[in-house]
C-alpha cells in the first residue's frame, strides 16, 4: 500500500487564513491562540479556549452567550438517544440517592449485575463475561491485557504481540495508542510507545488502496495474505491476536471493510491460535444501524473472541466502557486464576452502570436501531444529492459518501489544488462558524488525501433535523471552495 504517514492529521478547528467571524462567544479562525486561554485554568484539547456549553436538549446546545448551536457528530458519536431525555435522568438519580460508590474489588452492585447480563442478550452465546471501565480507552487497554493474560493463563506466555491495522485509532492511553495507527495522535509519543509488541498490517480501505482491476475478493485474500505472512514474520506461536475497528472511525471516517474481509481475518487468527478481536468503542452498540453490534451487518456476522465498546453504551449521560469475552475467553480465566488481573476505581460504578442500564432501555423501548437504520438511508439520500449534484460546486471535491445508521463520513479529494491549512481543519472552523459541530479531519495518506468529516447524530434524529445538518455542511463547504479552490 502507499505510505499513510506523510502528513499528520491537524485536528485543531483553528484555521488561520479563514475570513474572521466571531461566532458562538468565540473567533474560531483569526485570533492568535493566547486570546482564548487567559480565561481559563483548564489545559483544553484545543489551542484556544473553547465556547462554555450551560444546556442541551436533543442534538441541540446552548452556550453561555445564548447562541444555539446543532451537535450533528454526538460528542463523538457518543450521544445516541440525544441530550435531556427525561428516563435516563430519574434512573440516575434514584440510583445516587440509593447507592453511588461501592468498593468494587469484594462487592458487586445491583445495576452493573443486571446491565452485564443484558449486554450478554444482545449477542446470545458470542460473549459470556463483561468486565466494565469507564471509557473507550480504559475498554481498549483492559483488552489488551485481558488478551495477554488469556495466554498467560493459558500456558502460553510467549504470546507478546499484538496485530493491528495502519490508519486505525483505538483509544489515547500508551498501550492504546501503540496498538493504533494513527499518524497524527502517535506523532508526540512515538518515543515511549511500545514498538515491541504492537505491529501493523494495511488497512482494508478499498476505496484508497483496491488495486485497478482488482476484484473485492482478490483484495480480502491479498489483505488476509499480508496477515499471515505478519504472523509468520513474528513467529505464529508469539502472536496474541489481530485487532480491528468494525467500521474505522477517527483516522479514516466511517470506512468498513469489504464482504468477506472479517471471515479472512478470522481465520487467519483460529489458523494460529490467536485471539480475533474487535473494536467497537464508537461504531457498536446501535451506531450503523439495525443490530447492536456492528460485526452483526458489517462484519458478515463473524463474532469475536474479545470485543470493546463505550460511547453509545452510557449515550453520554454516564463515563461507561465495557470488554466483552467470548466463552473461549471466558473459559480461559476461569480455568486459570478465575479473576481480572485489571482495575480500576470507578469500574461497574453503581450510577454509571444505572444510566447506561436506563439508556439501553430507551434504545429498546423505542425501537432505535430501527430508527437509526431509516435515518441512515434519509441522511445518505440527502448527502448525495446535496454534495453530489451536478450543479454543485462541491461535487468535484468529494471522493467519497458512505457509512449506514447513524454514522456517516465524506472524504474530500482536492486533487493538485493546496488550501493555507488541511481542508479538513478549514471545514471545522468554517462549519462553528454556522453552529454546526462536525468531526473534521484532515487525512493521513500520502500526498495529504483523505480529509474527512464525520455526522453521528443520535438514533432518533429528526428528518427536518438532518436536513438543517445537510444544509449548514453544504453552505460551509460552498463558501470553502469558492474561496481556496475556484
Amino acid at each position: 500500500m502507499a505510505p499513510v504517514a506523510t502528513r499528520t492529521a491537524e485536528i485543531s478547528t483553528a484555521a488561520p487564513g479563514v475570513e474572521s467571524k466571531k461566532v458562538a462567544g468565540i473567533n474560531a479562525a483569526a485570533d492568535p491562540p493566547s486570546a482564548y486561554t487567559k480565561d481559563t485554568a483548564i489545559l483544553h484539547r484545543t489551542p484556544f479556549q473553547p465556547p462554555t456549553a450551560v444546556s442541551a436538549e436533543g442534538l441541540y446546545f446552548t452556550l453561555a452567550d445564548g447562541t444555539r448551536i446543532i451537535d450533528a457528530v454526538g460528542g463523538a458519536a457518543v450521544t445516541c438517544i440525544g441530550n435531556g431525555n427525561p428516563v435516563v435522568k430519574q434512573a440516575i438519580k434514584d440510583q445516587v440517592e440509593k447507592l453511588s460508590p461501592v468498593p468494587n474489588m469484594g462487592r458487586s452492585n445491583e445495576p452493573a449485575e443486571e446491565l452485564a447480563k443484558l449486554l450478554l442478550e444482545y449477542a446470545p452465546g458470542a460473549f459470556e463475561q463483561v468486565a466494565f471501565v469507564a471509557g473507550g480507552s480504559e475498554a481498549m487497554e483492559a483488552v489488551i491485557k485481558l488478551a495477554r493474560q488469556y495466554f498467560w493463563e493459558t500456558k502460553q506466555p510467549q504470546r507478546t504481540k499484538f496485530i493491528s491495522r495502519q490508519l486505525s485509532y483505538h483509544g489515547n492511553t500508551l498501550g492504546a495508542l501503540s496498538l493504533s495507527g494513527h499518524p497524527g495522535r502517535r506523532k508526540v509519543f512515538e518515543g515511549i510507545l511500545n514498538h515491541d509488541s504492537f505491529h501493523h498490517v494495511s488497512p482494508a480501505y478499498a476505496a484508497r488502496f483496491k488495486t485497478p482491476g482488482e476484484t473485492d475478493e482478490e483484495y480480502v485474500a491479498r489483505l488476509a495474505k499480508e496477515l499471515e505472512d505478519k504472523f509468520q514474520e513474528l513467529g505464529p506461536d508469539t502472536v496474541i491476536g489481530f485487532v480491528a475497528e468494525t467500521v474505522v472511525g477517527a483516522t479514516t471516517g466511517c470506512v468498513a471493510a469489504p464482504k468477506g474481509y472479517f471471515p479472512a481475518m478470522k481465520a487467519v487468527c483460529e489458523k494460529h491460535g490467536a485471539l480475533f478481536i474487535l473494536d467497537e468503542v464508537m461504531s457498536g452498540m446501535g451506531r450503523m444501524g439495525t443490530t447492536m453490534h456492528a460485526w452483526q451487518t458489517y462484519g458478515d456476522n463473524v463474532a469475536p473472541d474479545i470485543q470493546a465498546i463505550a460511547k453509545g453504551l452510557g449515550g453520554g449521560y454516564v463515563s461507561i466502557g465495557a470488554v466483552l469475552m467470548s466463552p473461549r475467553v471466558a473459559k480461559g480465566i476461569r480455568e486459570g486464576s478465575g479473576y481480572f488481573f485489571h482495575g480500576h476505581t470507578y469500574q461497574a460504578h453503581p450510577t454509571t452502570a444505572a444510566g447506561s442500564l436506563a439508556v439501553q432501555k430507551v434504545i429498546r423501548e423505542n425501537d432505535l436501531l430501527k430508527k437509526a437504520a431509516e435515518a441512515g438511508e434519509y441522511l445518505s439520500s440527502q448527502l448525495r444529492a446535496t454534495l453530489r449534484s451536478p450543479s454543485s460546486i462541491v461535487a468535484p471535491y468529494i471522493f467519497d459518501i458512505r457509512g449506514g445508521g447513524a454514522f456517516w463520513g465524506i472524504e474530500f479529494d482536492l486533487g493538485e489544488k493546496q488550501t493555507p491549512k488541511p481542508f479538513g481543519a478549514l471545514v471545522q472552523a468554517k462549519t462553528m462558524q454556522k453552529g454546526l459541530i462536525v468531526i473534521a479531519m484532515a487525512g493521513s495518506l500520502d500526498g495529504g488525501k483523505g480529509d474527512y468529516v464525520i455526522l453521528a447524530p443520535p438514533y432518533n434524529v429528526t428528518k427536518e433535523e438532518m436536513d438543517e445538518i445537510v444544509k449548514r455542511l453544504n453552505e460551509s463547504l460552498e463558501e470553502l471552495v469558492r474561496e481556496y479552490l475556484v
